[in-house]
């Protein structure tokens, strides 16, 4: 599987300066079980958010607590800035927080006063989930905010959400070293010989990729998404499928301190298929890579997931 493997621009890794701890954030990636989170109730729509509760987030996080005790969350706001503060009272044991928009001040404020809140259960940043990607910012402008936030505050470790292969871009060089750990988005659906390959070798796809960063960068790497969604079938999506591939990926990827993968979502969000995409054109499967519907049913791949033991 060569040829799964990607590019790397840089002969010696990347390494940040000043680098804040990532200990807490490594113990969480070898020994707890990361899954991507946005609260079943926060839809945005023509662009307006949804307001979600904190009572419908404790619903939605009694689901999946039996199964995962990680969050990587997508924004602070919303009600997406109290989701630390209903994990820790569920006993989770890991959450990076995310913050969406990275220019809006208090977003990043309500981010960093949930960190403050709980100090012992945030374990890092995710500061901005496909900026680049989606030409919200380019390489310079948002190494900049990162060196500002990491500047204002030290002690938390901070990274940015990219695809993969942005990170194999010489021009993501400045952002890279300003990250403390490295978050990526690695979607084997989108590769061109998807359709002609099976589970094992999308599931190995994501294993060389995540090697190949590691030998990049310098910190921890976490995939936080990957996935196969379970719809549209005529796409050649199943739950089914989607089962296969954590079953392979799982026995190819151990999680270690140094590499480990969240699953990738945790709820369908059919309000997904209208919202706009940052590659542009008509992405129906963006509905469906929940592990559990919208109304929090657990699909097929629950089944191959191990329950947790330690609670």
């Amino acid at each position: 599987l060569l040829s799964l493997h990607i590019g790397i621009a840089t002969a010696q890794p990347v390494c940040a300066t000043s680098r804040a701890s990532t200990s807490r954030l490594q113990d969480a990636m070898a020994q707890n079980r990361f899954i991507a989170y946005q609260p079943t109730q926060l839809k945005v729509i023509n662009a307006r958010p949804t307001q979600a509760s904190r009572e419908s987030i404790a619903e939605d996080l009694r689901v999946l607590r039996p199964t995962f005790d990680a969050l990587i969350t997508y924004g602070s706001h919303s009600g997406g800035e109290f989701i630390a503060d209903v994990a820790a009272s569920l006993k989770y044991k890991a959450v990076i927080i995310g913050i969406w928009n990275i220019r809006d001040s208090q977003e990043v404020a309500n981010a960093v006063a949930s960190w403050r809140r709980n100090p012992a259960l945030v374990v890092g940043v995710s500061f901005g989930n496909e900026t680049v990607l989606g030409k919200r910012e380019d390489y310079a402008s948002l190494a900049a905010l990162l060196k500002n936030f990491r500047t204002k505050y030290p002690d938390i470790p901070v990274a940015t959400t990219e695809p993969f292969h942005l990170w194999t871009d010489k021009g993501s060089l400045p952002v890279l070293k300003q990250m403390d750990f490295m978050l990526a988005n690695v979607h084997p659906i989108f590769q061109p010989w998807f359709k002609e390959k099976g589970d094992d070798v999308a599931a190995q796809f994501v294993v060389n990729v995540g090697r190949d960063l590691t030998a990049k960068f310098c910190g921890p790497v976490l995939i936080k998404e990957t996935g196969i969604p379970t719809a549209p079938a005529e796409n050649g999506f199943s739950a089914k499928r989607q089962a296969s591939f954590y079953k392979e990926l799982q026995m190819r990827l151990p999680p270690t301190r140094k590499l480990a993968f969240a699953y990738f979502s945790a709820f369908d969000a059919p309000w997904r298929v209208s919202d706009a995409h940052p590659t542009g054109g008509f992405h129906p499967e963006e509905a469906h890579f929940g592990l559990y519907s919208e109304d929090r049913k657990p699909k097929q791949a629950l089944a191959i997931i191990p329950a947790l033991t330690a609670k």
